[in-house]
């Protein structure tokens, strides 16, 4: 985890930036309080801990933690081989829902004690610029072989993380090799509501929700900083379940996500809140 600190940037892109959508307006400026943010994207060797659980692992956590570890529901079995045989020693974790995620960082915080979520949009828009207002955290476009795996060079397939080079904050990948979820329910006027100290736009719904990043399946211009899509039932197609899993989406294995935990840490309560509210608990 590195920290991210504490500022202000002009969130969304400008009219004249190549590859916009209209949904990445209007520009507004907001501030986004400090935070620690995954140098990598979760891979699977971490995921598989929660949704297989290692038991000699947590042996030596105290009783009440353990007894709350277990009460966390996980993941069931996934229909079909999540990482579609890309790779999982080193490689993103992909083809989870936003919930699954979700519920992996409420299992992580019971584990180490410390706070972990998904980043709102804002904050994951904040690191990826990592101080830069071009369109990518690079200056120049024709480098971004250096700095993202995507469509053009991925030879059909995520790469492992870290594989290509970093943002000026030290963070990997925060353009392509798998699409990240954030915390945020999309909404295509999002910015013209949003409040500037940070926003979030709290879910309500399933789908959509914020995916930010581009991947390995996408080309350049989904990658931008600014760039947004939604989540739709779409990821879940291939599903022949009835009904369909609401943990594992099996037509999204170029979406991964990377955690964050505030430099604050919120009150006892505050958390047991924010669970509340994003797992409908």
């Amino acid at each position: 985890m590195l920290l991210v600190p504490k500022g202000n940037f002009v969130m969304g892109s400008p009219e004249n930036e190549i590859g916009r959508n209209p949904d990445e307006g209007p520009q507004k400026e907001v501030v986004v309080d400090s935070f620690y943010m995954g140098k990598y994207e979760v891979t699977w060797e971490i995921f598989e801990l929660f949704f297989k659980q290692n038991k000699q692992l947590f042996a030596k956590l105290d009783d009440d933690r353990v007894i709350k570890i277990d009460a966390i529901t996980r993941p069931s079995p996934p229909y079909e081989d999540p990482s579609y045989g890309m790779g999982k020693e080193g490689f993103p974790a992909v083809s989870m829902s936003a919930y699954s995620a979700l519920v992996f960082c409420k299992w992580l915080s019971t584990v180490t004690g410390r706070f972990y979520r998904l980043p709102t949009e804002a904050e994951w828009e904040y690191a990826a610029r990592a101080g830069s207002t071009t369109p990518y955290h690079f200056e120049n476009p024709e480098d971004i072989d250096t700095y993202a795996v995507y469509y053009q060079n991925a030879e059909g397939k995520y790469a492992a993380v870290g594989s290509k080079a970093p943002n000026a904050w030290g963070l990997y990948d925060m353009h392509g090799n798998v699409a990240e979820w954030t915390l945020d329910e999309y909404r295509a006027d999002s910015y013209a509501e949003m409040e500037p100290d940070n926003p979030w736009v709290t879910p309500t719904v399933i789908h959509p929700r914020v995916i930010r990043g581009g991947s390995w399946d996408d080309d350049a211009d989904a990658l931008r900083s600014a760039a947004r899509r939604g989540s739709s039932l779409k990821l879940q197609k291939r599903d022949p379940q009835i009904p369909k899993s609401f943990w594992w989406f099996t037509d999204a294995n170029f979406v991964g996500f990377r955690l964050v935990s505030p430099a604050k840490q919120p009150s006892v309560d505050a958390q047991k809140k924010f669970w509340q509210t994003v797992l409908d608990e």
